[in-house]
């Protein structure tokens, strides 16, 4: 992703109260943003979507188009996009998981609507768009590490990576003394790595680095939320273009 590229990236998240810092990640040079944040950039554009239409329906398959509707300053503007889930070709499964191709189906074809929308298409892709974007999620692939430390980083399974995007449930060992200790230093260390920066670049740079990644996987929920919203505040204040509170959105951080 070229400096170009993470700047018109960072420019359109910005109007909608969302930094790139937290939300987008690469995978070998392509950007991949969270489906949690195109979630919430969905209700701050005010998109509106139509009853889906099922274009296919089989029992490891599931094809189903999608229109949005995003309003303007010169009324709607509306796209469609089509979402594909089929069992072992783009939507892996394993062991005794359950395979929802339709729930699937639906995620890709929103999520593709939303960037197109929001101006994001052609830019970056969703992580729902392929397993490999999924697996390389930073905090699932730093979790995996940590979970194996003597062993090299291995794909997070399909499994895995849906529970870990349905619900930011605290991992094994978050409630012990020790390691909340440690995340309470690892959080004042980036704190204060945070505070040193002296441009939105070395902010955003920073927060994208994967021992940066890393440190805010290791970290309960709460504390990974301080540290964002901490980044976010420290990009305000070095003139990050924070949307104007005039408009009737509600900014949300990762």
């Amino acid at each position: 992703m070229s400096a170009t590229t993470d700047k018109q990236i960072a420019d359109i998240l910005a109007t909608y109260g969302e930094p790139l810092a937290g939300n987008v990640w690469r995978v070998q040079g392509t950007a991949v943003i969270y489906h949690k944040a195109l979630e919430r950039i969905a209700v701050q554009a005010r998109i509106r979507f139509d009853a889906p239409v099922i274009v296919r329906a089989e029992r490891d398959e599931a094809v189903i188009l999608v229109t949005g509707h995003m309003p303007g300053p010169n009324g709607d503007r509306t796209e469609w996009s089509i979402g594909e889930a089929l069992i072992g070709v783009n939507y892996r499964v394993s062991g005794k998981q359950a395979a929802y191709v339709f729930a699937m189906a639906e995620k890709r074809a929103k999520d593709r609507v939303i960037l197109k929308l929001a101006g994001l298409h052609g830019l970056l892709y969703s992580e729902d768009e392929a397993d490999e974007f999924k697996a390389s999620r930073p905090d699932l692939v730093a979790a995996n590490s940590a979970a194996n430390p003597s062993r090299k980083p291995e794909p997070v399974r399909q499994e895995e990576a849906e529970a870990a995007n349905d619900a930011d449930a605290p991992r094994a060992g978050e409630g012990e003394d020790a390691p909340r200790a440690d995340a309470a230093s690892s959080e004042a260390d980036l704190t204060a790595r945070i505070d040193q920066a002296q441009s939105i670049n070395a902010v955003t740079d920073l927060m994208l680095a994967p021992e940066t990644q890393a440190a805010l996987a290791a970290m309960p929920p709460g504390l990974r939320d301080e540290v964002r919203e901490h980044a976010k505040a420290r990009l305000v204040a070095l003139g990050w273009p924070a949307r104007s509170n005039a408009k009737s959105r509600k900014a949300a951080v990762a």
